[in-house]
């Protein structure tokens, strides 16, 4: 994932940055290790096993769902769109959190994703860095690496010595689950976007570093990766042409979520552009938009999802396809959540990103409408071998339409054209004609009648000529292909539009047939026969099933119930041929014996109709048999009843809680003897301090969530204020007191990362008096690093600056402390990210198992009377029953009357950071796996309190967000540990 504002800086190197690359034409094998012949391609597309394919992707990150048994929910999902290919970032700083310990062990362990993803009939393209940006912390990087020295993504020695041994364990897990091995990986990626430059003084470099990158090819031969590598270049640039195959980013829309009608013109540059610099190789992009990342104080994903719903995904996508991609991968399929604070300051908790499948796993519109245009793609072989061979431009009455065509090279005969308006951003539709190529001519469509198409705003269509279905010859098609299948000699085709509009097939035969409607409205069919083809239009209703004699039966539907037709991969291993209605999710399908089993998921009574074989003369849902009848045109019909049982929620705000104070650090009697020693007076950072001492946090191994800082003074006398310049990431805050008295709070704010404050002290200080000051601050996350060279990913936590107004005290010495034990941590189940410095975390009180029995008794919603940190828990009791999915999230509402913050533990898992006056991430979905949905779970929570008048929580709800009978099956409790006593916490 790219950051445009970067980009921006290098509009004039893009420009001059492009390098054709010489290559031999023709199909290339990449010749590693013992060589393969399993993954190859062309100038055109790839092949995998000697089948030329288009590789449609959905991009999934493994480390943001901590719930193996959770994985294969989501590749069932991304294979059910028609996609065959999911691609995955590995976090290089989650597994090696502790410099030289690389932990692949439970919620790291790749294994199962890779068994999920063979299991689903998914190909996977991996992409482990060792720099992947993916809004994550550091960018992949981790935080030890603040204390390397010099610039990273470079082949500065010292950065090499960092990434050599996690590129070298992980590729070996790359090397295991390739496809030459029985695996599903099938394509290798070696660093990100590696297209922007600096030298070591922070200015721009056009010149990458080819010896970083021969390095990185070195290392991924060495660990036995023998598949093809590519690249993504963040434009199409020129840059990291020594991989196999080069590709490059889009994300045309933008993320402007606070305006989503504020779609740029889609770019129409990238087959030419491509060709300038990879001649012979496919037209790739690695990363697609897919949605929109959102920041602190942003607009929430769901606004973002008005910008990168369907509207774009028919606009956008389809013009990719103009422009002859055949590698395609949508950044992001499925978001998930950044749980354990792994986000970079740019993000929150949640990961949604506006995506197909939503964080909580539920489908959205935009995913039924990626369906339609995947299957489309996947029977379509002839668009894997064309071009662009002309672009049309011109008026119609409203708006300018642009028609892109494409040319089938090798067969000469079949084309595309993709129809869009010019401006996105109009909304008005436009009526047009179209001038089309065929096998018999050229032809003005509509044929029949005088009456234009109508082109609805936000809409793209696909028009087709001299296109193949199994037995049928389509001349052309106004209406969009779904997908077709020849079942008993019987060519189906599925063809859809929006309601309303008209649309034409016509279908070379030198047969006379009967148009014979079947089901739908005659008067809807206009029909005329010719001596060779016979041509067909609709008013597009509900749905329209036309059988041409017992050769062709036509489906023509709207697309909204275009969204309920599946095209399963029976068997994952045969090729038996069905199209079903399911409703909201077909998963699988199995043929043994006579009988079809489906598996899926259904939120109300569905409409089956299974066509299908007559071999398959009985049919199962999830194990049940369903009951059908045979339709007029020789399909099974039938209803299916959800059944989502009713299941009773805990009422959070009634249950018993219990509370203890974690911020004893103020006290004056408190000992921080255990504490690290802040004693550094060097910093490999080139931000160097003016503080006698080091206080940055990531030079003492504290990567992460709340940082705490004590200074230990003895008084000059006459001391007044404390001032100091702080820094913690976009939105951080901080609260300061003397002793214990408070002095003040940063309440924070979206943007700014840093904070120069001044606060009066107790009372003046008297000569030779101790004192402590002592500052709590939050830790946003590890900045990314986008640049090569750069070393924005060390960007401080801590103090840069300090002083005293009034006289300068004598320090004795600061101490710190983060998460316990920093990068040694304790928690090797959950990770080194997932815990923070509060008090009441150190110990181990948000873990499950802990006695609190002698706590006092308070809720949240009664909160803290002053400033400082309150930490609550609570227990309670889920029975949800097998067989339906109930995705859960933990609500509050705002309040705008108190600064306040709030981060959420559910069975000692970190689920959730809540700010509550900057927002704008209310709901936490929190997944089955992490949630116990039969049996006890522990709900704990921190609330720091950033003002004299308090806090407290107006609500707080465990909510059942959607109900669908189905689901993936068990899903097993992520294994962690529950609370034992920590030796040496403090």
């Amino acid at each position: 994932m790219v950051s445009l504002s970067r980009i921006a800086l290098l509009v004039t190197a893009a420009q001059s940055a492009v390098i054709p690359r010489d290559a031999p034409v023709g199909l290339k094998v990449r010749q590693t290790g013992a060589g393969q012949n399993a993954v190859t391609w062309d100038k055109y597309s790839f092949y995998v096993n000697g089948e030329r394919v288009m590789i449609y992707s959905g991009e999934v990150h493994p480390f943001r769902n901590p719930v193996q048994d959770l994985h294969l929910d989501i590749l069932q999902k991304i294979k059910a769109l028609g996609f065959n290919t999911v691609s995955i970032y590995v976090h290089w700083g989650i597994v090696e959190y502790e410099r030289g310990k690389l932990n692949w062990d439970g919620v790291f362990d790749l294994q199962p994703f890779f068994d999920a993803a063979k299991s689903a009939g998914l190909w996977v393209i991996a992409r482990p860095g060792p720099y992947i940006n993916a809004e994550s912390a550091g960018g992949g990087f981790p935080g030890w690496g603040a204390r390397v020295e010099g610039q990273w993504r470079t082949s500065n020695p010292n950065y090499t010595a960092a990434w050599q041994p996690y590129i070298d364990s992980v590729g070996k897990i790359i090397a295991k689950n390739q496809i030459t091995k029985g695996g599903p990986i099938i394509l290798a990626q070696p660093e990100n976007e590696y297209s922007g430059f600096m030298n070591p003084d922070g200015s721009l470099n056009p010149n990458e570093d080819t010896e970083y990158e021969r390095l990185l090819l070195e290392e991924f031969d060495n660990a036995g990766i023998e598949v093809p590598t590519v690249c993504n270049d963040a434009w199409i640039g020129g840059h990291f042409t020594s991989v196999d195959v080069y590709g490059y980013d889009n994300y045309p829309a933008g993320f402007t979520c606070s305006d989503p009608l504020s779609w740029p013109d889609p770019p129409d540059y990238f087959y030419s552009s491509h060709k300038d610099v990879a001649p012979n190789s496919p037209n790739s992009i690695l990363e697609f938009q897919g949605g929109s990342f959102d920041s602190w104080g942003g607009f929430g994903f769901e606004q973002c999802y008005k910008l990168i719903g369907p509207e774009m995904a028919r606009v956008f996508n389809k013009n990719t396809y103009a422009s002859a991609t055949h590698l395609l991968n949508i950044y992001m399929i499925y978001g998930g959540t950044n749980w354990g604070h792994l986000s970079n300051p740019g993000g929150y908790s949640s990961y949604d990103y506006s995506a197909a499948i939503a964080e909580d796993r539920t489908l959205r519109e935009k995913y039924y409408e990626l369906k339609l245009q995947a299957n489309f793609l996947m029977v379509s072989p002839a668009y894997l071998t064309s071009a662009p061979v002309d672009v049309q431009k011109f008026p119609t009455n409203g708006s300018n339409i642009t028609i892109t065509e494409l040319l089938d090279e090798v067969g000469g005969k079949q084309r595309f054209y993709i129809v869009r308006q010019t401006k996105p951003t109009e909304t008005t539709s436009s009526a047009f004609k179209v001038d089309i190529e065929t096998s018999v001519g050229k032809l003005t469509v509509p044929q029949l009648g005088t009456a234009s198409y109508i082109l609805p705003a936000h809409d793209s269509k696909i028009i087709v000529t001299d296109y193949p279905a199994g037995g049928a010859e389509i001349l052309y098609s106004t209406l969009e292909i779904m997908t077709w299948k020849v079942i008993d000699g019987r060519t189906v085709i599925l063809l859809y539009a929006n309601a309303g509009e008209s649309g034409e097939i016509a279908i070379l035969t030198t047969k006379t047939y009967k148009v014979d409607v079947r089901r739908g409205k005659a008067s809807t069919v206009t029909s005329k026969q010719a001596s060779t083809s016979l041509t067909l239009q609709f008013v597009v209703g509900h749905e329209t099933v036309v059988a041409l004699g017992e050769d062709i039966l036509l489906y023509v539907v709207d697309r909204v119930n275009a969204y309920n037709f599946w095209v399963p991969d029976v068997n994952l291993d045969q090729d038996l041929p069905v199209i079903i209605k399911a409703g909201y999710l077909l998963r699988t399908a199995k043929f043994s014996g006579n009988t079809l089993s489906l598996t899926g998921d259904t939120n109300g009574t569905t409409v089956f109709e299974i066509i299908a074989p007559k071999s398959a003369q009985a049919y199962t849902w999830n194990g049940v048999r369903l009951d059908t009848d045979l339709t007029r045109y020789g399909t099974q019909e039938g209803r299916y009843r959800t059944r989502t049982p009713r299941v009773d929620i805990p009422d959070l705000a009634r249950l018993k809680w219990k509370y203890i104070n974690s911020l004893p650090e103020v006290s004056g009697s408190y000992d921080d003897s255990k504490w690290v020693t802040a004693d550094h007076t060097y910093t490999p950072n080139k931000i160097k301090p003016t503080t006698p001492v080091i206080l940055y946090a990531s030079d003492y191994g504290f990567h992460s969530g709340n940082i705490l800082w004590r200074g230990h003074f003895t008084a000059t006398g006459g001391e007044t204020t404390f001032n100091l310049t702080i820094q913690g990431g976009n939105a951080f805050a901080y609260s300061v007191w003397d002793g214990g008295k408070y002095l003040g709070s940063f309440t924070g704010a979206p943007a700014p990362s840093a904070h120069n404050g001044s606060y009066t002290l107790a009372g003046p200080w008297v000569k030779g008096s101790s004192h402590v000051i002592t500052i709590l601050q939050d830790h946003m996350g590890l900045e990314q690093n986008w640049f090569g060279g750069e070393e924005n990913f060390k960007s401080f936590r801590g103090l840069s600056d300090y002083s005293f107004g009034g006289a300068t005290p004598t320090l004795k010495h600061w101490k710190v402390t983060g998460n316990l034990g920093g990068e040694k941590f304790v928690d090797w189940a959950r990770g080194g990210y997932n815990e923070g410095g509060l008090y009441a975390v150190r110990k181990g009180y948000h873990l499950p198992g802990l006695d609190d029995s002698k706590w006092a008794s308070k809720s949240p919603l009664k909160g803290i009377k002053g400033p400082g940190v309150e930490f609550y828990r609570t227990t309670f009791t889920l029975n949800i029953p097998d067989g339906v999915d109930y995705p859960i999230s933990i609500d509050f509402r705002s309040s705008t009357s108190t600064s306040f913050r709030v981060e959420l533990y559910v069975n000692g898992w970190q689920f959730g950071k809540y700010i509550d006056d900057i927002g704008p991430q209310k709901s936490f979905p929190v997944p089955q796996g992490i949630l116990n949905y039969k049996g006890e779970n522990t709900l704990a929570l921190s609330l720091w309190s950033l003002e004299e008048s308090g806090a407290a929580l107006d609500s707080i709800d465990l909510v059942v967000r959607s109900e669908v009978e189905g689901g993936v099956g068990i899903v097993r409790n992520s294994l962690a540990p529950d609370f034992t006593e920590r030796p040496g916490s403090y």
